[in-house]
This record gives C-alpha cells, structure tokens and sequence, in this order.
C-alpha cells in the first residue's frame, strides 16, 4: 500500500517537535519546592513566597525569585521563620564576616580608608543590624620633598596605617626615615634630600691637597682631588688622586705621606757593619756595607750600597753564595731520620720525621725536607699535634666511647672517633654530632645529661 506524501511530512514534524522539547527539557534546571512555601513558574524563573509565619532566607522582600542558568538555579530558595536572621545584608565599603557560631554576631570589616560605626552587628527580631562603614580619618597627599619622588603610585585615599617611601634623585643623600605613615591624619615627619658633598676632613700631616677644580666651598660630585707630599724624605702611600662620588663617599681613602727609608731583610750568612740585627732600614743619602759570613761564602754584587730618595738601593742588592751550613736547625715535634754533621755543602738535604701520632704535612709550602742553599737552611716543616681526651673530661660531659673500653684517647690528626651518651643521658645539642674528628690537637667533644 502506498503512503500518502502528506502524512509523511507529519510524521516527521511530529518527531522533529518532540525532539525539541526533549531538548528544551535537557537545557533546563531540576524541579525544586520550597518547604514552608509556594511556587510559581515562569519559563526559566521561579517566583516564590511563604507561609505565614515564615520568610525567604534573602530577606529585604517578603517575595523573591531564583533563575535557571546552564542547568542550575541561582540559588536554593529557601523559607525561614521570621524571628530568624537570614542571609547578611550587604555593606557598602566593607564586608561581613561570619561568626563561628551560626547564631553568633557577625564582624564588619570595612574596605582600606573606611571605618565601621560598630565593630560587630547581631540579629535583632529577626533582623541583621544595619551595618555602616564611613570615611576613616585620613591624611591629605605625603609632602613634598624636593629632589625627591615617591616609589609608589598615588593614591586617591590615604588610611590612617599606610605609608609611602621616598627615595632621593642621583647626587642627592637623605636625611631623616625614608618610610613615613599616616598617624591619625597626619603624616609622619618627612625626610630631605640635600646634595651630596665628600668631607675633607683629615688627619694626615705634611699632605698637600690640590682641588681640581680649583674652587673653594662644598666638594661635589666628580670633583677631585691631588696629592703630594711636604718636606724632605717624605713619600705618599696611596693613591695620588681620588674622585668625589655621588653618594658622598671618596673613590679611595685619604693618602699618607710616609718617611723614605730603604729596608732590606739580611739572610743568616750576610750582616751589616753598621747594623748588626737582621733587618736593615736606613735613610736616604745613608750607605752601609755587607759581608757574608760562613765558610764559603762569598758576595756576589757590590759590598757598599746606598739609599736613593726614592727608598731604593742605588744598585741591586747583593746575595752571598757558595756557603756551608752549620747542623740542621730544630723542628717542632719532629727530628732528623740520620744522625747530623757539623757542616753541609750547599744543595744538601735533610730528612725529618715526626714524632709518634703527629702528622706530617706534606702540602705545598710543607715538606719533609731541609736543604742547605748558599750557607742558609729552606724549607718549611710542620707536624700536626694528635688529640688527647682523658676519662675524667669524658665523665664530666656524660660521654663515653662507643666501641671499647673507657679510656684515654690518644688520636692522629684526622682520625675519627665516635662517643656514646652514658646510660640515662641524653645530647644536648642535636647539632654537635657524636662522631668528631681530631684537628691539629683539637676536638670538640659532645655532651649529654
């Protein structure tokens, strides 16, 4: 049997209408009552009030309303009696604060600039207290400071707590807090800016100063200054010129003019006539003569030599070469491995030992050798002490040996050795560890009560 076209066209308009409500009906929210209440739907609204005796929860209105929107409802309607408080008013300027009790009153807490007229509200027959937050005590824009700006932006309002911060343009030092507040209205006193000058103040004797430029009052930035010494025999130590920089601080301390002497250290196979200790200082103009001493040595360069004004030698010094050395000189802690003669040449050597649980160093400058050189021991040696701990030290800080028996410890440099707390006892300090090491005759020794 044939169909008819035209019944055809209202099946499908049939099917096509109820697809759109089953879509229509996916679009919308679920059902809701109100308990203590009654509804009315409008499209994507609910309009809803209460019984007698009741309210809606929002308050302000006997009647209110929630909305559909991507599946939910603006909010639960809800119906309360009317002795109760229901949501918190709004505040302009501030918030509410709920209390920990539900029943409890609720905090105002104003916006920054505004203060409450009441620091809490309560519910009153049913009724939040209306909650006010008016213009606080506040300061005017912080003062002008010249050659100065602030690091923050400005503000429309200044509460009674805040503060701003200012900060001096290059070349110019602040006197006074940088950081102000406004206290009750009124702003803390403010800093200045004042240009920077360097002091010349100095306590240096026979220094000469030369400006540059060459102008008299406060020294500024980028001016500078040059040094020379007054009087004979005098020489500057530092630097000859030094720069005021913008912070009023010098590039460079101030110079001092010293005395020009010529100084020299002898070795131990040369001496002075005219004086006898090791080190030599004389003025300039002044001559002195050098000799070796020794068997074998001899002096290699001028034996008369002079003090320039300048505090040099008017020639190269002079060394003594070729000498014998005398028996090896002592070590601390340490002895010769063979027996020692009364003389060596120069390039012999000595070997040391040191003496038992010392440690010898054999890190550069240290080695286990002397050597004999132009009538002169070099060499450097050095042995590290061992760490001694007795029973009575280990008793009165309530430690004992962890392995073996109690007794006195005699360790090498760098050995380890681990304490126990006695029974009962406990560490004092968690940061002082029970395992120390020996260093150089020294170890710190835990300690427990």
């Amino acid at each position: 049997m044939r169909v008819p076209v035209k019944f055809i066209g209202f099946v499908f308009w049939l099917f096509s209408l109820n697809c759109a409500r089953c879509q229509a009906k996916q679009r919308s929210c679920r059902d809701i009552s109100v308990e203590n209440g009654f509804t009315q739907s409008n499209d994507e609204e609910i309009i809803y009030s209460c019984n007698p005796g009741y309210k809606p929860f929002t308050g302000g209105n006997w009647w209110d309303s929630v909305t559909c929107s991507k599946g939910s409802w603006s909010e639960e309607p809800r119906c309360i009696r009317e002795e109760e408080c229901g949501a918190f008013p709004s505040v302009h300027h501030g918030k509410l604060k709920q209390s920990l009790h539900d029943r409890g009153p609720a905090e105002v807490e104003c916006d920054p600039g505004f203060i409450s007229t009441q620091r809490f509200i309560t519910c009153v027959r049913g009724t939040w207290e209306k909650p006010v937050c008016e213009v606080g005590v506040s300061c005017n824009i912080p003062p002008k400071v010249e050659y100065a700006f602030i690091t923050s932006k400005p503000e429309e309002l200044y509460a009674h707590g805040s503060s701003v911060t200012y900060k001096c343009r290059r070349s110019f030092l602040m006197k006074g807090e940088n950081t102000v507040f406004c206290r009750n209205g009124t702003w803390d006193e403010t800093p200045t800016c004042e240009e920077a000058t360097c002091s010349l103040n100095t306590t240096v004797e026979d220094l000469k100063i030369m400006r540059v430029p060459n102008i008299e009052g406060s020294v500024k930035p980028g001016h500078k200054l040059r040094f020379s010494c007054n009087g004979q025999w005098l020489i500057l130590k530092g630097q000859r010129e030094i720069t005021c920089q913008p912070n009023g601080e010098w590039s460079s301390p101030f110079p001092k003019c010293e005395e020009v002497m010529c100084v020299a250290n002898l070795t131990i196979n040369m001496r002075s006539d005219e004086q006898p200790a090791p080190e030599v200082s004389i003025r300039p103009g002044h001559t002195i003569t050098l000799s070796c001493v020794g068997k074998g040595s001899e002096l290699q360069g001028q034996s008369k030599i002079t003090c320039l004004p300048n505090g040099e030698w008017n020639v190269p010094f002079p060394k003594c070469v070729g000498g014998k050395c005398g028996p090896p000189p002592q070590v601390d802690f340490a002895d010769t491995t063979e027996m020692t003669k009364p003389e060596y040449n120069s390039g012999e050597r000595v070997e040391y030992i040191c003496f038992n649980k010392y440690t010898l160093v054999q890190d550069h400058p240290y080695s286990k050798y002397l050597t004999c050189e132009h009538g002169e021991w070099r060499g450097n040696i050095k042995c590290f002490k061992p760490c001694s701990v007795t029973v009575e030290e280990m008793d009165k800080r309530g430690i004992e040996l962890r392995w073996g028996p109690l007794e006195k410890i005699f360790s090498p440099h760098e050995d380890r050795i681990s304490f126990a707390c006695q029974r009962g006892k406990d560490l004092t300090d968690s940061s002082i560890s029970l395992i120390q090491y020996c260093n150089d005759g020294v170890m710190h020794l835990p300690e427990c009560v």
